[in-house]
């Protein structure tokens, strides 16, 4: 009885959360972004198994439709990718999730992902993973806190870059160099 009860419970939350997703595309339809039923149904999928891979239970409405708006005048996502972007970019918000300790919440974290994914990353969502938000976990879980004050936006990549900038005076000293 339990069992069956759960069961229900959970089928009418999925099939709340397919509405909720689908009517997302009101908003996203004019930057040509459309997710199909069987897309969300994916999604919805992909989510349960993220959620069990990286260990969380998610309270209260999905991340998927924050997710959704928050991405969807991003210029590198397209119709032909859009769906598995999202799924990837769901991924990783959930890793990071983890990864920054919940200090961090969904809004801070998702103004800093996707600041990172149009203005570092150029929609590289392997770059935004690998570099970017693994940099901001190690900074934050050491006790970083300028996400703070603007609720994670305006924090680029370069405020926790390891690699040593090319400088444009030396570049065409440089340049200059090898013509004379």
């Amino acid at each position: 009885m339990k069992t069956e009860f759960y069961d229900l419970i959970l089928q009418t939350r999925q099939t709340t959360e397919l509405s909720q997703i689908l009517d997302c595309n009101q908003k996203t339809d004019r930057f040509g972004l459309v997710l199909t039923e069987e897309e969300v149904e994916m999604l919805l999928i992909h989510r349960k198994e993220v959620l069990e891979t990286q260990q969380r239970i998610e309270f209260g409405e999905s991340i998927l439709p924050k997710l959704i708006y928050t991405f969807c005048d991003s210029p590198y996502l397209e119709e032909e990718n859009y769906a598995d972007t999202l799924a990837e970019l769901m991924e990783i918000f959930y890793l990071y999730k983890n990864e920054t300790l919940d200090l961090v919440t969904d809004e801070e974290l998702l103004n800093f992902m996707v600041e990172q994914f149009n203005n570092v990353c150029y929609g590289d969502t392997q770059y935004l993973s690998e570099t970017c938000l693994e940099r901001f976990a190690r900074a934050v879980r050491n006790g970083y806190q300028g996400f703070y004050e603007n609720e994670g936006k305006g924090i680029y990549e370069e405020d926790f870059s390891e690699e040593t900038h090319w400088e444009r005076g030396l570049y065409d000293q440089a340049a200059q160099e090898l013509v004379e």
